[in-house]
């Protein structure tokens, strides 16, 4: 395999890939973040700027050390500008079929030896791998929200990705500074969406039937719990069209236990999709 050195993002402006971006470069690799258009990748380095800035007043990076992580990243709005990486992450919409028809492209365009790994958080990484045309240099690699403060990234192997790539990800996370899972069989959900979903459908339900009010609900789990952040607002967070969705994979794979109640179906039917929107299980200021 290649020295890891050039690292492209695929839907760097996205929510997601924007700070995988980051700690790419933070980490002082070079970043390509490639997006639909100059709008969308502007997005991206915007939101950059802004946690950069922030982990700067903090104390936990220099300033130098923010030049020199923004100095690394460049944009580009078609995917031949992965031509030159030696890594690729996918971070664009869950969505199976986009995701493979971008893996497709991407193995007319990268060196047969560079890995992609897809940030997916439920589709099987075999089915994204066949697509590719490199199915043992196929892995994923399921980021948390924000990646430059989550610490735990979940690797997942598809039935033929290899132990070369395996262990060449592990690696590249450590580099990275983030800690890992290792999912070893290619099921939906993997296991953290699988244990993150249980426990909002549940947080959903007790909102839906009046046992707690919001607030209550997502403090139980805060200070009950010590998680960083309640399930409601976590879902808020992420979207909750992204996780209609991705109620409806599981459902189809596990059954009524993951289907969506209705409280969630009918924010999204009013067009409420979480912070991203300004309202969601709870109001927000849309998002920046």
């Amino acid at each position: 395999m290649t020295e890891i050195r050039r690292i492209a993002v695929v839907g760097g402006g996205g929510q997601m890939g924007n700070g995988i971006g980051q700690v790419a470069a933070v980490a002082g690799f070079d970043v390509t973040l490639l997006d639909v258009d100059r709008d969308a990748t502007d997005r991206g380095l915007a939101r950059i700027d802004k946690s950069l800035a922030r982990l700067v007043k903090r104390g936990d990076l220099t300033e130098d050390e923010r030049d020199r992580a923004r100095a690394r990243i460049t944009t580009g709005t078609g995917l031949d500008a992965a031509a030159e990486a030696d890594h690729v992450i996918e971070a664009i919409v869950e969505d199976l079929a986009a995701k493979q028809e971008t893996f497709a492209r991407l193995d007319g365009i990268c060196q047969p030896e560079v890995i992609f790994a897809s940030n997916t958080s439920q589709f099987p990484i075999s089915a994204i791998g066949r697509a590719s045309g490199r199915a043992d240099r196929v892995i994923g690699t399921h980021w948390f929200n924000p990646p430059p403060i989550m610490r735990l990234i979940e690797v997942v192997r598809g039935l033929e990705t290899s132990d070369q790539t395996l262990a060449t990800v592990l690696d590249l996370a450590g580099r990275f500074g983030k800690q890992t899972i290792v999912c070893h069989k290619d099921t939906a959900g993997f296991v953290t969406s699988r244990l993150i979903m249980a426990l909002i459908l549940e947080a959903m339900r007790l909102a839906e039937e009046g046992v707690a009010d919001v607030a209550d609900i997502n403090k139980a789990a805060v200070l009950g719990f010590n998680h960083a952040m309640g399930p409601l607002d976590t879902v808020d967070l992420g979207g909750l069209d992204t996780f209609i969705k991705a109620s409806a994979s599981m459902t189809e794979a596990y059954g009524e236990r993951f289907r969506s109640p209705q409280i969630v179906r009918t924010l999204v039917n009013a067009g409420h999709y979480g912070w991203k929107t300004g309202r969601g299980f709870s109001d927000r200021g849309t998002a920046e």
